[in-house]
């Protein structure tokens, strides 16, 4: 499948790698950022899988299916994690994280 076939699924884990990079960097500032870092690391996994599924896709990867299924389980923790913090960056992270598992499981 060529990278044209997918361009909606490429904004969307584009979408969800921002958000994802944002929560992380706002997180690191909050002022218990102990009781981040489990949202923390799950932004940094997320934001990583993301970019690396959207750099697969863009060469033709022959491995989307998989990709996109490990994609969605990660953008569903990061998600499930965020969605318990108040914060607005959270909030809106697990909002892009969960949009991003839905398109992730269309192609898995």
């Amino acid at each position: 499948m060529s990278h044209e076939q997918h361009q909606q699924l490429l904004q969307t884990l584009h979408e969800c790698m921002a958000a994802c990079n944002h929560c992380f960097d706002a997180c690191l500032k909050e002022d218990h950022v102990q009781m981040m870092t489990e949202c923390i690391r799950l932004d940094r996994e997320c934001a990583d899988i993301c970019s690396y599924l959207e750099q697969a896709i863009t060469r033709g990867t022959p491995f989307i299916s998989e990709l996109a299924a490990v994609c969605a389980k990660i953008c569903e923790a990061c998600g499930n994690e965020c969605k318990k913090h108040d914060h607005d960056h959270c909030q809106k992270c697990a909002e892009a994280c969960f949009k991003c598992a839905e398109a992730c499981k269309k192609v898995a």
